[in-house]
């Protein structure tokens, strides 16, 4: 059989331990997805943002790569707004879009899919892109963007193809990967944060992205100095939270905000220090701040870094545990982290009401390994993203750059990648309409996926932030289907809680269906949060 680029992109991704792809079949991309449908599984998702989607949401789920396709011109401008969420999280994707035909390139024509400079564009919303223009430099490149995204740090990566270059004749032979290190940790900046830490009387630690490699490092920390662990969204389930000294993702609660306060000394790890997890930069952050990044760029561009280190997160610990330097600190401190922990929650817990049942009951649901994709919507900015503890960090999935409507299209990559326990996606009504044909993904491909819609009629976040400030209500308002209905139109089991007493035996019953199932949280009849919930951000209101 005659072999093509379509052979070629299906080897490379089996070099990758790449299994299912996600895209959308077009005249530009027609032999890439003839060949990945014959020789993997090609998923037909409804959209192309959803595609990279998937593939983002495929890609944390396994720790690899995942990888998604997509035409040309307007399908790789679709793609476009859920490769920045991919760029935000680094996560490593491979997104291969069609191109016009090579000998059209950049003419300016109008030939049909083409657009002006899509390079430029993918370049914008990617951490690399390339085009290629002959065949013999296909595997190259191809193989060179999968090495780009799998580095650390990495993130998506674009490749646009002409589709005369993918019909052409192709060599396929098998290599091996070669993915780049990181530099190698710089002994004087090891010697010179051991000597900080060891000084430290009150430490706290903040974890962010980084750290999602190096749990078991950070957890022998923790027992070795026995001091309190923050951590960013995205620093979640390095270290499973039921650990007695992770406080979690609440710096910006009055006890963590406290916890700062008091601390001499703050050791952050692979965080960036995301406006919205410090209150826009308002957290106290001690005098002394020893910042451990693999970007050097990221060392001290929040918070000022006294003792900076560009260093991979795992070979860092590891020099620390390693030096002897480090012993428990006062018996004190440790108290204070473990009061803390639970100060925290029980704080949150009174101000969600019944709203916290819903945790507990996503919690009591699942296995502690199973992925749990959360929307930008209430209940995940809330409870989701804080109380509902992490065991886990493949398990916590969620849009880190903060656009909605991306949780079901992560959850449905998540739940493909492993189809042997369940995965839940936690969508609001508003969020899930931005991709809503994505359901029927979902009801075609039958992932054993639980989608929790939480349906309060519009944008709940903005008409609590527009209520909060003594406003009329604008633009949040929103008509929402019959979501039994849809159900059904779909053949998709359905179930509705209505009351926190119902919470517990709905979910169970959902995930013991181990197929998709949409569940629907009626929130005018289930009532409201105690405290109504507004992110932790501040909104300029003139003067």
């Amino acid at each position: 059989m005659r072999r093509n680029g379509g052979d070629l992109l299906v080897q490379v991704l089996r070099e990758a331990g790449v299994d299912t792809v996600f895209g959308i079949v077009s005249v530009h991309n027609q032999p890439l997805v003839e060949a990945v449908a014959r020789e993997l599984r090609f998923v037909p998702v409804r959209h192309e943002a959803t595609a990279v989607n998937a593939a983002d949401g495929y890609a944390r789920a396994t720790g690899g790569l995942g990888c998604a396709l997509t035409s040309t011109g307007t399908g790789a401008g679709n793609a476009a707004g859920s490769l920045i969420e991919s760029l935000a999280a680094g996560t490593p994707v491979l997104h291969v879009t069609g191109q016009v035909e090579s000998r059209y390139l950049g003419s300016g024509r109008g030939f049909i899919h083409e657009t002006k400079d899509q390079l430029g564009m993918l370049q914008a919303v990617s951490a690399h892109a390339a085009t290629i223009l002959d065949a013999d430099s296909a595997g190259k490149i191809l193989r060179d963007g999968v090495s780009r995204a799998l580095a650390r740090p990495g993130g998506p990566v674009s490749v646009e193809w002409p589709i005369d270059l993918q019909y052409a004749e192709q060599t396929v032979t098998a290599e091996e990967f070669v993915i780049p290190g990181p530099a190698a940790l710089d002994p004087g900046q090891l010697a010179a944060a051991i000597e900080a830490l060891a000084a430290a009387r009150r430490p706290v630690i903040w974890a962010g992205g980084g750290v999602t490699r190096a749990g078991a490092e950070l957890a022998r920390l923790l027992e070795l100095w026995g001091v309190p662990l923050l951590t960013s969204n995205s620093g979640r389930g390095a270290v499973p939270e039921d650990h007695p000294l992770c406080v979690g993702n609440y710096a910006t609660s009055p006890g963590g905000k406290q916890l700062l306060a008091e601390a001499d000394l703050l050791l952050s790890l692979g965080t960036h220090f995301r406006s919205n997890e410090t209150g826009d930069y308002s957290v106290p952050v001690p005098a002394t701040h020893v910042q451990v990044d693999l970007e050097p760029a990221a060392c001290g561009r929040v918070f000022p870094a006294t003792v900076p280190v560009v260093a991979e997160i795992g070979e860092f610990l590891r020099g620390v545990l390693d030096s002897g330097r480090l012993a428990a600190v006062d018996a004190a401190w440790t108290v204070r982290a473990r009061e803390t922990r639970d100060l925290v929650r029980a704080g949150q817990r009174d101000g969600l009401g019944d709203h916290a049942v819903l945790s507990d009951a996503v919690r009591a649901a699942l296995p502690r390994d199973a992925v749990i994709a959360r929307d930008v919507t209430i209940a995940s900015s809330s409870w989701g993203n804080r109380l509902l503890p992490m065991y886990d960090p493949r398990a916590n999935v969620f849009p880190r750059g903060g656009g909605i409507g991306q949780g079901l299209g992560m959850a449905i990559g998540a739940a493909l990648a492993d189809e042997t326990r369940p995965t839940l996606a936690m969508c609001g009504d508003g969020g899930l309409a931005v991709h809503l044909g994505e359901i029927l993904t979902m009801a075609q491909e039958r992932p054993w996926l639980v989608l929790l819609v939480c349906n309060d009629g519009g944008y709940g976040v903005l008409r609590n932030m527009q209520r909060a400030t003594g406003t009329h209500t604008y633009a949040v308002d929103l008509t929402t289907p019959d979501f039994a209905l849809l159900a059904q139109s779909i053949a998709v089991p359905y179930r509705a809680i209505r009351a926190a007493a119902e919470a517990h035996e709905v979910l169970a019953e959902a995930v013991a269906l181990r197929s998709p199932v949409l569940v629907e949280v009626d929130l005018a009849a289930y009532g409201p949060m105690k405290a109504a919930f507004t992110p932790p951000v501040s909104v300029p209101t003139g003067a």
